[in-house]
């Protein structure tokens, strides 16, 4: 236990205290009672600003102010011409789709009405980044290890091609197939967990906003992708190892106002980022005169990178909106469709083998 954490006043409160003397202390705000900040609200997190810097940018962790009003002209642009009305007359997309890296070979996916992924790039103090990550100085992931290189090789066998048509893995010896069973498909695809992170958070192509709830004992981050919502224990300590869970176990603290969060025992199939279930996160949130919250993180996995990263980036308080629920899975039917195409592609491709054996 760090030696800077703070002990809850509310444990010093004697058993002899009155219920009415109990009600007025529960009344007085948090901030109040423990001397912190009270970061209860609800906080827009949707940024131009790219996780990992552009390899354009080297080192330079700032953009110039004429560098951010061309991202937020050319996105402003690019809203305004997808929202323009489709043609009615227009052709339907190619059989298999036309094979570019829009949704299924941009058959269709989600249009821009769904999209929400800001309007600017990041300002901290007063200046605009050139990307979330900020340590190692290029704003790019650390080198990973020879080891970590060679799982990701291995985790990723026979998954090389997408849905081209065709049965292509049944040629392939003893390896499973891709599509055998739902456990394979990834656990955003899953609605585990969401593909924005929880522990770090990061910013995404839509539902950015995060609400949080503050006691003088526990903490709430709610993550409005796929409504995660993280459990902290202020002054606490880790579950035991053997206990791993998908949002990993977060415990807190204060140093001086900024609040202190660790996460580690993650479940194996978290995979933060590639990441082993070893991490550990380290998160500080820092209230801004503005009511902004910096929101900064570091990852630590020495089994997977051959250093930690380090990003930050502005949690603005909204607090006009509200978290709606995001129900991922309810009507979902995508997992039937995936298991039953593959069982037809399959059928397919031993019908064809069994009819050029017999001619």
């Amino acid at each position: 236990m760090s030696a800077s954490r703070t002990v809850s006043p509310l444990a010093s409160v004697k058993k002899s205290a009155t219920t009415l003397g109990l009600c007025l202390l529960v009344a007085i705000p948090l901030s109040a009672q423990s001397g912190k900040p009270d970061f209860s609200g609800t906080y827009d997190a949707a940024t131009l600003t790219p996780l990992v810097r552009p390899a354009q940018f080297g080192d330079n962790l700032y953009l110039t102010p004429e560098e951010a009003d061309k991202i937020a002209a050319e996105e402003a642009l690019l809203i305004e011409i997808r929202n323009a009305a489709s043609d009615p007359d227009r052709e339907a997309p190619p059989d298999g789709g036309d094979g570019s890296d829009g949704a299924a070979g941009n058959v269709g996916g989600y249009n821009t009405f769904w999209i929400d992924r800001g309007s600017e790039a990041m300002l901290v103090d007063g200046k605009f980044r050139t990307s979330i990550l900020i340590d190692p100085p290029n704003g790019r992931f650390p080198p990973m290890t020879a080891e970590a290189m060679e799982e990701r090789r291995r985790r990723f066998a026979g998954r090389r091609r997408g849905n081209d048509g065709t049965a292509y893995w049944i040629d392939e010896g003893d390896e499973p197939g891709p599509y055998d069973n739902m456990e394979q498909r990834n656990v955003a695809e899953r609605c585990l967990l969401g593909f924005s992170g929880a522990a770090p958070s990061y910013p995404s192509l839509y539902n950015n906003f995060k609400r949080i709830v503050q006691t003088e004992t526990h903490l709430m981050i709610e993550i409005e992708m796929v409504h995660d919502a993280r459990i902290v224990r202020m002054n606490s300590e880790h579950a035991p190892e053997d206990q791993r869970f998908w949002l990993g176990d977060s415990i807190g603290w204060w140093e001086d106002d900024t609040l202190v969060v660790e996460t580690t025992n993650f479940h194996p199939l978290s995979n933060l980022r590639g990441g082993s279930e070893e991490t550990k996160v380290t998160e500080r949130f820092s209230r801004q005169e503005n009511g902004d919250l910096l929101y900064n993180f570091t990852v630590e996995d020495p089994a997977t990178w051959t250093a930690s990263w380090t990003g930050e980036y502005t949690w603005r308080q909204t607090p006009d909106d509200k978290i709606y629920e995001y129900a991922c899975h309810e009507g979902n039917y995508s997992f039937q469709g995936i298991m039953r195409g593959a069982r037809v592609l399959e059928q397919d491709a031993m019908d064809a083998k069994k009819k050029a054996s017999s001619d």
